[in-house]
C-alpha cells in the first residue's frame, strides 16, 4: 500500500499515473502463485473474518477515502442536489414504461402504481438521507452497508449497485434512440439494426445509444460542477416541457377514457408498480455526491427529499394526462406521449414531447454516469475491486478510470439488449438494495457493539427475523396465489406489525443521529423493508433467474479475488486485527491501534 514515509508517498504518486500489475492486484496474496494458493486454502477463515467485520464511520470518512490519492472537490449545494435528483430520475421510466404499463398491465390505474412506487422510493430516500448525512462519502449504499452489515453483504450489494447503474444507463440510452427517431418523423425502432440470426431480445443493435453514452462519458470525466451546470440547464428545459405536457394533456382530456379505471384489477396495479420502480431509480446517485457537498447536514436532506417530492407529483400528473387523452388500449408502448398528442390532433406537440424526453434522458444518463463512477471508486478503495479504479484525477477531481469502465459496460449492454429485459432486472437489483439499506438503518439505530447488551441484541435479531420472514411470506403468497386468496395476509401482516412494535417497546436505542435522523423509527424503515420485498413478489420468474446468475458470478469473483484482496488490505492498513478478534473492529479498537502505529512509524 505504501502509506509510511517518503518512499511510500513517492510510490503512491508514481502509481497514480501508471497502469501496472500493482495497480490492479497489489495485495500480498497475488505476489506469487504460491501466495495465491495459500490464500485459497485460507478462504474459509478469511471469509468468516470479512463476514464478521464491520467497518467504522471514521474508517470510511478518512482512511478509505485517502486511498484515492486526491480529494474530490466540494462544489455542490442543496440547489445542485435537487436538480441532480430531478435530472437523475425523470427520464425513460416515465416517457417509455408508462405506455407499456398503462396499455398491458394496469390501465388508467397506472397512476396508483406510480403512487405505490413513489411511497416505497420515498421511504428509501429517508433511509439514504440519514446515512448520507452521517457518512458523506462517495460510496453511497456500499459504504453504509459496510459499516452496518459487514464486508460480505456490502460486496453483494455493491455488485447489484453496479448492475443497477449499467442496466439503467443502457435502458435509458436505448429509449433515447426511440424518442430521437420520433423527433425525426420515424418509427421508434427505425434507427436500430435488426440481426435476424440473433435472439429477438438481443438482436436489435443500437449504435446511436453507444454514441450517446460516449458523449456522456466525456462530460462526466471533465468536471462534477460542469456536469451540474449542464444538468441544471437541461433539467430546467425538461421541467418546462413536463409542465407543457400536463397542461396541454388536461386540455385535451376525455373523462370517458377513465370509465374503466382498473381493467386488470389490483394485481395489475402492484405488478405495474414493481416495474415502474424503474422510474424512480437514480436518486441514490445523489447520495454518492455527499463527498462533494459543501454542507451535507443541510444540503443532502433538502436535495434528496425535495427532488423526490417533485418527481412523484410530476409522474402522477403525467400518467393521468396520458390516460385521459387516449383510451388505455390505444396507447403506444414505445413513445406514448408523442403518439397521444398526434391522436388528439396536436401533431406538432409530439416534437416538443420528443425533445423534452431527450433532454430528460440525457440528464438521467449524465447523473447516472457521475453516480456509478463514485460507487465504483469507493468499492475499489476497499480493494474489493482493483485499486486502479479508485484513482481520482488531480486536475479534474473526478474518478476518470471508474467512469470510463462503467460507461463502456453500459454502452455494450445498450448496443444489444431489449428494454423489457433491462427494466425487470433493474427493478430486482434496486428493490434488493433499498431493502438492505433500510435493514442497515435499523441495525445502526439499535445495535452498537460493546454497548448493546446480549439480551437486547437477541431480541433485536428475533424481531428482524420476523419482519423479514413475514415480508417474504407475504410477497411469496402474493406472487403464487390468485386474486381472491387473502387468508395468509391475516397471519403475515400482523406478524410484521407486532415484530416492529416489539423493537419499539423492548429494544432500546443504541445510537441517535448527530445531525439529521429518519422520523418514526422503527416503523418507517420496517415499512420500507416490507414494501420493497412485497414489490419483488410481483416480478416475473425469468428475471429472478437472471438475477441468480449474476449473483453466482459475483460470488465466484468474491471468493477467488475480492475476498483475498480486501482481506490483505484491511490487515495491512489496520482495519482489522485477526488475532484480536472481530469485536474490536466494531468497537473501534483496531482503528485506534492502527492510527497509533502509523504515528509511531512516521515519528521514527
Amino acid at each position: 500500500m505504501g502509506v509510511n514515509g517518503a518512499v511510500g508517498e513517492e510510490g503512491i504518486r508514481r502509481r497514480g499515473c501508471s497502469c501496472t500489475k500493482d495497480d490492479f492486484l497489489p495485495e500480498e496474496s497475488f505476489k506469487s502463485w504460491g501466495n495465491y494458493v495459500q490464500a485459497l486454502k485460507e478462504t474459509p477463515t478469511r471469509f468468516m473474518d470479512r463476514v464478521l467485520t464491520r467497518s467504522l464511520d471514521s474508517t470510511e470518512l478518512h482512511e478509505i477515502k485517502a486511498r484515492s490519492q486526491h480529494e474530490m472537490k466540494k462544489t455542490l449545494s442543496w440547489w445542485d442536489l435537487i436538480w441532480f435528483g430531478i435530472g437523475a430520475v425523470i427520464g425513460a421510466g416515465i416517457f417509455v414504461l408508462t405506455g407499456l404499463q398503462a396499455k398491458e398491465v394496469a390501465g388508467p390505474a397506472v397512476v396508483l402504481s406510480f403512487v405505490i412506487s413513489g411511497v416505497s422510493a420515498m421511504l428509501s430516500v429517508f433511509c439514504y438521507t440519514e446515512f448520507a448525512v452521517e457518512i458523506p462519502v462517495a460510496g453511497g449504499s456500499f459504504a453504509y452497508l459496510r459499516v452496518e452489515l459487514g464486508d460480505f453483504m456490502a460486496f453483494i450489494a455493491a455488485g447489484n449497485i453496479l448492475l443497477e447503474y449499467v442496466i439503467g444507463g443502457a435502458a435509458v440510452a436505448r429509449s433515447w434512440t426511440s424518442y430521437f427517431a420520433t423527433l425525426c418523423n420515424h418509427q421508434p425502432e427505425d434507427f436500430r439494426i435488426i440481426v435476424h440470426s440473433m435472439p429477438a431480445d438481443y438482436g436489435q443493435l443500437d449504435p446511436i445509444a453507444v454514441v450517446v453514452v460516449s458523449v456522456i462519458c466525456v462530460l462526466a470525466v471533465l468536471s462534477t460542477k460542469g456536469s451540474s451546470r449542464f444538468n441544471y440547464i437541461a433539467s430546467v428545459i425538461h421541467v418546462i416541457v413536463i409542465l407543457f405536457i400536463i397542461i396541454a394533456g388536461f386540455t385535451k382530456a376525455d373523462p370517458k377514457n377513465y370509465s374503466n379505471f382498473t381493467p386488470f384489477g389490483v394485481r395489475g396495479i402492484f405488478k405495474s408498480s414493481a416495474v415502474l420502480f424503474f422510474a424512480y431509480v437514480g436518486f441514490d446517485a445523489v447520495s454518492t455526491m455527499a463527498e462533494e457537498t459543501k454542507n451535507p447536514g443541510r444540503d443532502i436532506p433538502i436535495g434528496l427529499v425535495g427532488s423526490m417530492v417533485i418527481t412523484t407529483a410530476a409522474y402522477c400528473l403525467l400518467s393521468v394526462a396520458l390516460c385521459l387523452m387516449q383510451p388505455f388500449s390505444q396507447i403506444n408502448k414505445d413513445a406514448p406521449f408523442s403518439v397521444a398528442f398526434e391522436a388528439v390532433g396536436w401533431s406538432w406537440a409530439k416534437y416538443i414531447v420528443a425533445a423534452g424526453a431527450l433532454k430528460g434522458m440525457t440528464t438521467v444518463l449524465l447523473v447516472s454516469a457521475v453516480g456509478q463512477a463514485r460507487y465504483l471508486t469507493h468499492i475499489a478503495r476497499t480493494h474489493m475491486m482493483p485499486p486502479w479504479l479508485a484513482q481520482v484525477h488531480p486536475k479534474t477531481g473526478t474518478p476518470i478510470n471508474a467512469t470510463i469502465v462503467m460507461l463502456t459496460a453500459t454502452a455494450i449492454i445498450a448496443f444489444f439488449t431489449d428494454l423489457g429485459i433491462l427494466a425487470d432486472l433493474l427493478s430486482i437489483s434496486t428493490l434488493f438494495i433499498f431493502m438492505l439499506v433500510a435493514l442497515a438503518l435499523l441495525v445502526r439505530r439499535y445495535y452498537v457493539s460493546g454497548e448493546t447488551t446480549t439480551a437486547d441484541r437477541n431480541k433485536f435479531i428475533a424481531c428482524i427475523a420476523l419482519i423479514l420472514g413475514s415480508s417474504i411470506a407475504t410477497a411469496l403468497y402474493w406472487g403464487l396465489s390468485d386474486d381472491h386468496d387473502w387468508i395468509a395476509y391475516v397471519i403475515t401482516i400482523p406478524i410484521w406489525f407486532f415484530a416492529t412494535m416489539a423493537i419499539q417497546i423492548f429494544v432500546p436505542h443504541a445510537r441517535n443521529p448527530k445531525l439529521w435522523g429518519v422520523p418514526l423509527v422503527p416503523w418507517l424503515p420496517s415499512a420500507s423493508i416490507a414494501i420493497n420485498i412485497f414489490l419483488l413478489g410481483s416480478i416475473d420468474g425469468a428475471s429472478f433467474i437472471r438475477f441468480g446468475i449474476w449473483t453466482c458470478f459475483l460470488l465466484l469473483y468474491y471468493f477467488f479475488l475480492g475476498l483475498h484482496a480486501s482481506y490483505d488490505t484491511a490487515k495491512e492498513s489496520g482495519e482489522n486485527k485477526v488475532a484480536d478478534g472481530w469485536k474490536k473492529v466494531e468497537e473501534g479498537v483496531a482503528s485506534s491501534e492502527a492510527k497509533s502505529g502509523l504515528q509511531v512509524t512516521n515519528s521514527s
